[in-house]
């Protein structure tokens, strides 16, 4: 995964899968119910199964490279339906979360096994 400077996905929750990540290079900030970590080149971070809300985002002026798997397979499918193609190394705007947007992003969360939560709630 690539994050640039401001991205990364908002609080979400999956209860059937483990997602860890191995920040490759650059950081994260990693929030959780259980605190806010700033996971550094080198760091791993594991969200195991259960259905921990959690979110990350990328505070620096620097893309971040991170090794993410997912565990059972198959929430791959879930950014293929939800992305669109672009260019490596290009980024596209992060869409507005308007309430149709929203939605869409909830269904498809949902059926992909994730709940996805206001922008805020971790704060």
């Amino acid at each position: 995964m690539l994050i640039p400077p401001g991205g990364g996905p908002g609080p979400h929750a999956h209860a059937a899968f483990e997602e860890s990540f191995y920040v490759l290079d650059g950081e994260i900030e990693v929030k959780s119910e259980f605190g806010t970590y700033v996971a550094t080149q080198g760091a791993f971070v594991r969200i195991p199964k259960g259905g921990v809300v959690h979110c990350f985002r990328n505070k620096t002026q620097q893309t971040a490279h991170l090794l993410c798997t997912v565990v059972p397979a198959g929430l791959e499918m879930f950014f293929t339906e939800i992305g669109k193609p672009v260019a490596a190394g290009q980024f596209l705007p992060p869409p507005p979360l308007a309430e149709a947007s929203l939605k869409k992003l909830q269904t498809l969360a949902e059926k992909y096994g994730q709940q996805v939560f206001p922008p805020d709630y971790l704060q």
